[in-house]
């Protein structure tokens, strides 16, 4: 793979797990790689602009006129898009008719290598809407002709999330959790072995036609993680499990509260669902990779000043 020298249209590439994939790709092919990350709004880049051999673009990739031009002369798309709470028209948006747009656009342009970033517990019957809308999405790009390779995660942690980091803030200020979905079990995955993979399907044709889970060496309940974030940020509390109605009432009331909700029903139902690997597709260590366990990693970022500087300490060591 010395002379591959890939053109990469990233799709989300400024979120969570794009930030770390883009580090990772130009890390790998240094400055042969040439990448591309558009973005409604340019200040949401501001992590990644400046990384060299990386342009980041403004552009709606929702507009098919825009997408088709964005993927002229790329060789491999990556779509990261989703959301995790919103309405059956923003699922849809997000996860049907995205992907739609998308093959088409691939179609259209003669680009055939897509890697398509779902989520564990997909089944057109699923309870939530955001795993029935993840299941059309990949049923669309599996009929589109396309060298397609799907990855579907678990739960993604990392120094940036939104979930483990959102746990430990909470213990923080309260002197006791009241959990739903308490007793979920869950697989996470780190987001630097998620990025990882990523970077090793665009090394690897042979993983077209795949669909691969990257789920994380530990199964743990919802409320073995939240006392993990608690334990690792100095700030643990008891834990208190919710039954159905008041978890019910629980997600309903956060759904309610002003700015983005820290939960909301359709999670609570997607929880319905255990979030583990079914351990009948490949997985992490059949791209040659050992997954990390939460309780490996927690302690470099939770409550410390020096997180940062100590996760890049113990990226370097293995060999990140």
């Amino acid at each position: 793979m010395s002379d591959f020298d890939p053109r990469i249209l990233i799709l989300g590439g400024s979120g969570f797990i794009g930030r770390s994939l883009c580090e990772q790709l130009l890390r790998q092919f240094g400055g042969r790689a040439r990448i591309t990350v558009p973005t409604r709004r340019l200040t949401h880049a501001q992590a990644i602009q400046g990384m060299p051999g990386l342009t980041v673009l403004a552009a709606d990739v929702h507009d098919p006129q825009q997408l088709q031009a964005l993927l002229q002369g790329q060789d491999i798309v990556i779509n990261l898009i989703a959301i995790l709470q919103g309405s059956e028209a923003q699922f849809e948006r997000a996860h049907v008719q995205l992907p739609a747009t998308l093959a088409k656009a691939c179609q259209a342009t003669g680009v055939r290598r897509l890697i398509h970033v779902s989520a564990l517990g997909v089944q057109a019957d699923a309870p939530s809407r955001y795993l029935r809308s993840k299941t059309r999405g990949e049923a669309i790009l599996k009929e589109a002709g396309l060298e397609l390779t799907l990855l579907r995660p678990s739960v993604v942690f990392g120094a940036a999330d939104r979930f483990v980091n959102l746990f430990a803030k909470l213990q923080a200020w309260f002197p006791l959790m009241p959990l739903a979905g308490a007793a979920v079990r869950f697989q996470p995955v780190w987001v630097e072995d998620v990025a990882q993979a990523i970077v090793a399907c665009v090394q690897d044709k042979n993983t077209a036609g795949q669909t691969i889970e990257l789920a994380g060496p530990q199964v743990l309940s919802l409320g073995d993680i939240v006392r993990l974030a608690g334990q690792y940020s100095g700030h643990a509390r008891p834990v208190l499990p919710l039954p159905a109605p008041m978890a019910w009432a629980q997600a309903l009331m956060m759904e309610l509260m002003p700015g983005e909700p820290m939960m909301s029903r359709d999670n609570l139902a997607s929880m319905r669902v255990p979030n583990v690997a079914s351990g009948s597709l490949p997985d992490l260590e059949s791209l040659g990779i050992t997954p990390q366990a939460m309780s490996a990693v927690l302690p470099s970022y939770l409550g410390a000043e020096q997180g940062c500087g100590r996760l890049e300490s113990w990226r370097a060591k293995a060999g990140r």
